[in-house]
């Protein structure tokens, strides 16, 4: 069975609302090659609309691929989670518009490794819900924001086991958990 991955920037207060307006300042080599291994992991991305419409509007354009990156994110499959969106015309995009948990429980089912997540914090939010999420990798920055859409919502509860964790430079941790599964 294939595994579920979010993959997140999260502030110490846990938003993970548009990371890219507090999160560049804390970039470092470290951490570009987390993300860079956490794409290259995945076989498949999971993507909410607005997640989709961002990383669509930008990877497509990218020539610059010196680890990689935009040449995997650009012929991946991509399921795009969305009854608004017109056409997922990214290429190898696949849009699921009803019935998303089963097909997501589908996808889960076919052959493969790692199906990733970034952003897409509804989506997120559901999946939790509905104990389809493997697991969750989070560079915390040392940041808190106060406001803002945060990973976990209010009343989520679940136990977590630590799979891996790292100090980087500049204060951020990475921090994977496996979710356990309540009998």
């Amino acid at each position: 069975m294939r595994k579920i991955v979010v993959s997140e920037f999260v502030s110490a207060d846990g938003v993970i609302e548009a990371p890219d307006t507090w999160q560049f300042p804390f970039q470092t080599e470290e951490m570009g090659a987390i993300t860079e291994r956490q794409i290259h992991e995945a076989d498949a991305f999971l993507l909410g609309r607005v997640t989709y419409e961002i990383f669509a509007g930008y990877w497509p354009t990218q020539t610059h691929n010196e680890f990689g990156v935009a040449d995997k994110l650009n012929s991946a499959p991509k399921y795009v989670v969305s009854t608004t969106l017109e056409k997922a015309s990214w290429n190898n995009s696949t849009q699921i518009k009803s019935n998303v948990m089963d097909e997501i429980r589908k996808l889960k089912q076919q052959p493969g490794n790692v199906i990733g997540i970034s952003g897409s914090a509804t989506l997120v939010h559901s999946l939790l819900d509905a104990g389809l999420i493997d697991e969750i990798q989070m560079l915390v920055h040392p940041i808190v924001l106060g406001k803002g859409i945060r990973l976990f919502v209010d009343g989520y509860r679940s136990p977590l086991k630590l799979a891996d964790s790292k100090v980087l430079p500049k204060g951020v941790v990475f921090l994977s958990y496996q979710i356990e599964r309540q009998a």
